[in-house]
């Protein structure tokens, strides 16, 4: 009977889903994006990182649709090889950000008490440092090649390569930290989101059933409470990637995230910032995509706050 009450929901949800013109205009366009982002790179004649001094910055044209930068270089398999680091940023540290927050909210809310206090204090005090400033120092004192981290990232890169400190890897590094170090301080909000839907859920029957067969309190955490509150979740994380790609973006336009010569839609519009009266193609093209792309994942998320919101469903019946 549970079985076809979420299956119901679920129909419910997506046909509400459906109904946002908005919502579904904007997946379908973040799909056509990551296809772009996957595939241009892949099919263009022009590497990434291929320059030509002599050729120097050009307009759109047929052999270039999106002219070409400074160095030579296609600025359309740059913008687009560009994209997937930048959709990847956003992706992955949501990822972080969702596991961390959705363990440490779901045993705060279950457990309560004491250890709901603790745990929900020290998110307080996490909360008084500002955001952007943390990871800004994250990056400054342990992205570097005298930091612990990239001890580490050596460590486990020789077993794969034979040259582990190649400078050709660095970047590579820098970008894993970004995922890090964004995941590890934007899972504050999941946790408290996660925390309030579980105290929500715990007193529910079907928790004092499972209480009764004697299932774990991990078992009732990760198999009846998180599944029950996934729709707040899901919706968060939606809104989370924008937030962390507008971060990554901003790091990489001071100069602190992606380097050369890998390519994000931040690190672009950085370069093209600087010669925009010259030059405006070599950042509107990386700008517009990363516009639009922010712009689509809010969207998104606000039809999925609408499709799977309680309230708004319970009203509609």
């Amino acid at each position: 009977m549970a079985e076809v009450q979420d299956n119901s929901l679920r129909r419910d949800a997506w046909r509400r889903l459906k109904r946002n013109r908005a919502a579904v205009v904007s997946g379908c366009i973040l799909a056509v994006l990551t296809l772009c982002c996957v595939l241009v790179p892949e099919l263009s004649r022009w590497r990434y990182d291929e320059a030509n001094l002599a050729l120097g910055p050009t307009s759109p044209s047929w052999g270039h649709w999106m002219g070409t930068d400074y160095l030579g270089r296609d600025l359309m398999t740059r913008v687009f090889f560009g994209g997937r680091i930048s959709l990847a940023v956003g992706v992955v540290a949501t990822m972080v950000s969702f596991v961390i927050g959705v363990i440490y909210g779901g045993v705060a809310g279950y457990f309560g008490g004491r250890i709901d206090n603790l745990m929900m204090r020290l998110v307080d005090v996490m909360y008084t440092f500002p955001f952007l400033i943390l990871v800004i120092l994250l990056m400054v004192f342990f992205a570097g090649k005298d930091g612990a981290p990239y001890g580490v990232w050596v460590s486990v890169l020789g077993v794969f390569v034979a040259d582990p400190k190649d400078p050709a890897y660095f970047p590579v590094f820098q970008i894993v930290f970004v995922f890090a170090a964004l995941g590890a301080i934007s899972w504050l909000t999941m946790a408290r989101i996660v925390r309030g839907q579980v105290l929500t859920l715990r007193e529910q029957p079907f928790v004092e059933a499972a209480r009764t067969m004697g299932v774990s309190h991990t078992g009732i955490i990760f198999r009846h409470l998180l599944p029950n509150a996934l729709g707040p979740i899901i919706v968060y994380a939606t809104l989370t990637v924008p937030q962390v790609m507008l971060t990554e973006a901003f790091l990489s336009f001071l100069g602190l995230g992606t380097q050369e010569p890998l390519a994000s839609w931040g690190l672009l519009a950085s370069g093209g910032a600087e010669m925009m009266d010259i030059y405006p193609w070599i950042l509107v093209f990386p700008a517009v995509m990363l516009a639009a792309t922010l712009f689509c994942f809010n969207f998104l998320g606000d039809g999925l706050r609408d499709a799977l919101d309680p309230q708004i469903r319970g009203g509609q019946r």
